[in-house]
């Protein structure tokens, strides 16, 4: 009989519950949790695609000293002892963490109290600053505490929602599943504000295109108007707030007029005064706004704006009634609750002396910090500088996700000691580390994370660790033993930390504090594993949540009040200019994580967008010379990459937009990191990650290819490659600048290393050179390569490598890269779950007369499983409506 967990999805901060099978055949299968209340059994195409990332291939699986593999002794000895002697000759703000939302509670609550406890520094800092430390800071402000009001319930009962710098159908997909839902049987109306038409804008009754850093501009406009239309709820403001008067005197001399703002911004007035009448006429609002908002140098203000409209209008807490911050990473939330950021201590006290008293006393404290430490881009920036000699980087890859990564790997070259706890064994950020130490990861691990929606949920572990690795909470208290802090660092098991959490938690707050576990202290290690999902506060009972906050008009400032905030336009110091004409944009695509570390190793995940691109109006392209599939240079003046071109309408004229994922382990020149400014929010630190200006050229390459293989090649020299997992083999898009003067001895390089038949077919004089390595009848390897750039799809021959055998017919077609009988070409990839094509998709559409997305689902399967390509048929569909006309190669 198989083997069921229920655990919690490790990707986005939608926090999904899961179900992991262990099959009879050893296989992991994955579904989603019918009874977890934050995705009620749906899930999206990564999540559904778990399973495909498991395994021991790519992880870190020994403690390592450069290239000496070591023993946990060794390894954790030589940590403490390098740590001991930095702060003994430098001082305690020479040592640094650099943590991650990938973390679980726990892990995090042992790293936030061995630094700023016992080291007696406060530069810890987390990933999680890149993404949501602009809505803590605006939090923080208007409530006096990092609360996230509502609940993901409010998307279902609210009458409209407003989507503010948030792809939500790709970035937060389930959520986007129950938005939809609930416009279809309840009529909800949608608006999305966002410069780039997202896929999101599918079930939008109204896009706000709005000019890039414009948000404050815009929603100011909108609190001006609440108040001429007396929208305001006047007793709220007055009994449970102050600051009003300032905000609105700022609103209005920053935004005087509806046409001002619909000309600041960028939109037609019409769809300007539909905005702010839909939103005056309608009390169940809510407005859901993540990383457009938040990663932009003046990210705290616009939270502010958005927070700003909803006191005002008293919509707050109240069901389907609320501002709602949608995270990015599973366990954002939870290196909040614990002090994983550098401005914050534990159990989201601050550094108000009677906070460092208590928490002092309470972890037998010798050395407690009392004044916030280094947030991230400032921390690293230290590290450049020789400020900070040892740093202590886990589960996270700033060497890519950092802006100005030139520098931060400089910084980490630089650096005296650097060690990287990750499940890995080759990223970026770890090819500079001086000790590498493996962790366990999403199967393996148990503990606790917190959802966007303030939702606890258990991750439990249904995998063995592989080789040594083992959980971040016991490397990190193993490292505080071994330098002499043991009493502090009893711990044996999750379980003890976490309550030792649930306990500081509620350590003299009588709700005097937001957060509370005090319900959940003292749990018995099987009331822990079986705890079910909860959202805090949790006061008295394990089951006694707290679904929304602040409705009562209570909120944990000094006085009491909310406090709305003056805030009023300030673009970002540098601006498009005749050099870099351009508004780059970054985000994620639909199917793909971070730096792939995860999703990289999912063949169906790999096919939906498997290459690094920048995505161009096609007004742009024709004027620049550049062709949709071709190349193109994005230049800042940090740095340059290459990456392909895709032709979108989706963005302006003058916006580029790219994908984060791709880094020097999957492509050579992809890392969007090099290109963006390190400007932050002076209040809250992050980085504008959303706006940096940028130039475009062209790159034509002399000859393009691509390799297939089960085995990674010693050897790829070219000036562009990428890698995808896809099928049972790799796939290697390449294209280089200088001709290809020696076919065979590039061939030779790329495929000498690998055993097997080499046929070959070659035609110089049209530039095409193919070649393939065949092994025991089985396909290993083959290398196209084209001065014409005309190269066969790829689809045929990565089938060919799930077969045992090839049959002589498949092998005569195998260097054609076609079958000798011709097959239908699928096109790109739209449903990953059931590898349904672009070209299949629109083909039915004409042939069987297609009108909606249920009977593609119905005719193809497509959209039928997790639900995340519903957006795209959505487009697909009304695309062929638009332009009836269209053609196949369309």
């Amino acid at each position: 009989m198989a083997d069921t967990v229920r655990t919690t999805c490790p990707y986005c901060g939608v926090g999904c519950g899961i179900l992991a099978t262990r099959e009879a055949d050893g296989t992991i299968s994955v579904k989603g949790d019918p009874d977890h209340p934050a995705n009620f059994g749906r899930l999206c195409s990564k999540g559904a695609a778990l399973g495909e990332t498991l395994g021991e291939e790519g992880r870190l699986l020994h403690p390592m000293i450069g290239e000496k593999r070591v023993s946990w002794d060794i390894a954790t000895e030589t940590i403490a002892r390098r740590l001991k002697d930095v702060i003994a000759k430098h001082g305690p703000e020479a040592v640094a963490f650099y943590v991650s939302g990938q973390l679980l509670t726990e892990d995090y609550y042992v790293a936030n109290k061995l630094m700023k406890g016992f080291i007696g520094a406060a530069n810890i800092d987390t990933n999680s600053r890149l993404c949501m430390s602009s809505s803590v800071a605006g939090h923080v402000r208007a409530f006096g505490s990092d609360t996230v009001p509502g609940c993901y319930e409010d998307l279902e009962l609210a009458d409209l929602v407003v989507l503010v710098g948030s792809n939500t159908a790709w970035c937060h997909p389930v959520l986007y599943q129950r938005l939809r839902a609930a416009k279809e049987q309840r009529g909800t109306k949608v608006v999305v504000i966002d410069p780039r038409r997202t896929e999101t804008c599918g079930i939008a009754d109204l896009h706000l295109a709005l000019l890039p850093g414009t948000d404050v501009t815009l929603f100011n406009g909108l609190l001006a108007y609440l108040e001429e239309a007396g929208a305001g709820d006047d007793g709220f403001v007055a009994e449970h707030t102050t600051g009003f008067g300032k905000a609105l005197e700022t609103a209005r001399q920053d935004a005087p007029s509806i046409v001002t703002v619909a000309a600041t911004c960028g939109l037609a007035l019409a769809d300007l005064e539909r905005f702010y009448h839909w939103v005056a006429e309608t009390p169940r609002t809510v407005t859901v706004y993540s990383q457009g908002v938040n990663q932009s140098v003046q990210g705290t203000d616009k939270v502010n704006a958005i927070l700003n409209t909803h006191l005002y209008t008293g919509r707050i807490g109240k069901p389907g009634s609320s501002p709602f911050s949608v995270t990015g990473q599973p366990n954002a939330m939870g290196g909040r609750e614990v002090g994983g950021l550098a401005n914050m201590l534990a159990a989201h006290m601050g550094f108000a002396p009677d906070a460092v008293e208590r928490v002092r006393d309470f972890w037998g404290s010798p050395a407690i910090v009392p004044q916030p430490g280094l947030k991230a881009v400032d921390l690293f920036e230290a590290v450049h500088e020789g400020r900070i000699k040892a740093l202590w980087i886990m589960a996270t890859n700033p060497a890519v996700s950092l802006p100005d990564t030139n520098r931060v790997r400089a910084a980490l070259e630089n650096c005296d000691f650097v060690v990287v706890s990750d499940c890995v064994n080759d990223t970026d950020t770890l090819r500079h580390a001086h000790v590498r130490l493996p962790a366990t990861t999403w199967g393996e691990r148990n503990g606790m994370v917190t959802n966007s929606e303030r939702r606890l949920s258990r991750q439990r572990p249904f995998l063995e660790a592989p080789g040594e690795a083992r959980p971040d909470w016991r490397i990190i208290t193993d490292v505080a033993r071994a330098m002499g802090h043991g009493e502090a660092f009893p711990y044996q098991s999750s379980h003890e930390i976490f309550d030792e959490h649930a306990r500081l938690s509620a350590l003299d707050n009588d709700g005097s504090r937001d957060f509370d576990l005090g319900g959940l202290v003292g749990l018995d290690r099987n009331s822990y594993d079986g705890l079910e999902p909860v959202q805090w506060p949790v006061v008295a009972d394990p089951e006694d949540g707290t679904t929304r906050m602040f409705a009562d008009g209570r909120f944990f400032t000094a006085d009491g009040r909310a406090h709305f905030i003056a805030v009023s336009t300030r673009l970002p110091a540098r601006r498009p200019d005749r050099d870099y004409p351009f508004v780059l944009n970054s985000g994620r695509v639909r199917d793909h994580w971070h730096t792939m570390t995860r999703s990289g190793r999912s063949p169906r995940l790999a096919r939906h967008r498997s290459e690094p691109f920048v995505e161009v109006h096609p007004e742009t392209a024709s004027g620049l010379g550049l062709e949709d599939g071709g190349w193109a240079l994005v230049e800042t003046p940090l740095g340059e990459v290459l990456l392909r071109v895709r032709q979108s309408r989706d963005v302006a004229p003058d916006a580029l937009f790219v994908p984060i994922h791709w880094n020097d382990t999957v492509a050579s020149k992809a890392g969007i990191g090099r290109l963006v400014s390190p400007q932050t929010d002076p209040v809250s630190g992050q980085p504008g990650l959303k706006f940096t200006p940028a130039n475009l050229r062209a790159w034509v390459p002399s000859w393009s290819g691509f390799l297939l293989t089960r085995e990674t090649p010693e050897n790829l020299p070219a000036d562009y490659w990428s890698r995808a997992t896809v099928g049972d083999c790799r796939l290697y898009e390449v294209a280089d600048a200088h001709p290809l003067a020696d076919p065979a001895a590039y061939a030779e390089a790329v495929l000498g290393g690998i055993e097997g038949e080499l046929v070959s077919v070659e035609d110089p004089r049209q530039g095409d050179f193919r070649w393939a390595v065949v092994r025991d009848g089985r396909l290993v390897a083959c290398l196209l390569i084209s001065g014409r750039h005309r190269l066969p799809p790829r689809d045929w021959l990565i089938e060919q490598f799930t077969r045992e055998t090839m049959t002589e017919r498949d092998r005569a077609g195998l260097l054609s890269g076609r079958p000798s009988e011709p097959a239908e070409d699928s096109g790109a990839t739209v449903c990953s779950c059931f590898g349904v094509g672009l070209k299949t998709i629109l083909g039915a559409i004409e042939s069987q007369g297609l009108t909606s997305v249920a009977a593609i689902g119905e005719a193809l399967q497509a959209g039928t499983n997790c639900g995340s390509c519903l957006p795209e048929l959505e487009g697909i569909l009304s695309d062929m409506q638009a332009t009836p006309a269209r053609t196949e190669a369309a």
